[in-house]
């Protein structure tokens, strides 16, 4: 988990966002136990406050809960509700600024999606274009 100090993002939302990838990719499986905020705090080199704000960030979406007894866990259905939003807040607005960028272009849709099949062939063999 990286935090970029320059960014204009927030660090607490930084930090929800990176605890959201983890949940995505499997790092983190839902039932487990999530990071600690001191343990976050540490490793990130932040202030506690910051990371709990992060985590509430989570908490207050439903993503990550209070287990009685224990700390925060995975919320079971967080990671299908995160990729639920994600694609529709994320994916569908870059689709939509891509097929934007090409009309700008005049590129057709089949130079979009060759570019897109492209790009996903250099990906699974792990060049970046």
């Amino acid at each position: 988990m990286r935090i970029n100090f320059d960014s204009l993002v927030p660090v607490y939302i930084q930090i929800a966002e990176a605890i959201e990838d983890d949940i995505i990719s499997g790092r983190l499986d839902e039932g487990s136990p999530a990071y600690s905020q001191l343990i976050l705090a540490r490793e990130l080199s932040v202030n506690p406050a910051t990371a709990a704000k992060g985590i509430n960030v989570l908490v207050a979406k439903g993503i990550l809960e209070k287990q009685r007894g224990a700390s925060m866990i995975v919320a079971y259905g967080a990671r299908e509700r995160l990729i639920g939003e994600r694609r529709d807040k994320n994916f569908k607005g870059l689709i939509m600024a891509v097929v934007d960028e090409a009309r700008k272009l005049g590129l057709t849709e089949n130079d979009v999606v060759e570019e897109i099949r492209k790009q996903f062939g250099s990906w699974e063999l792990g060049v970046r274009n």
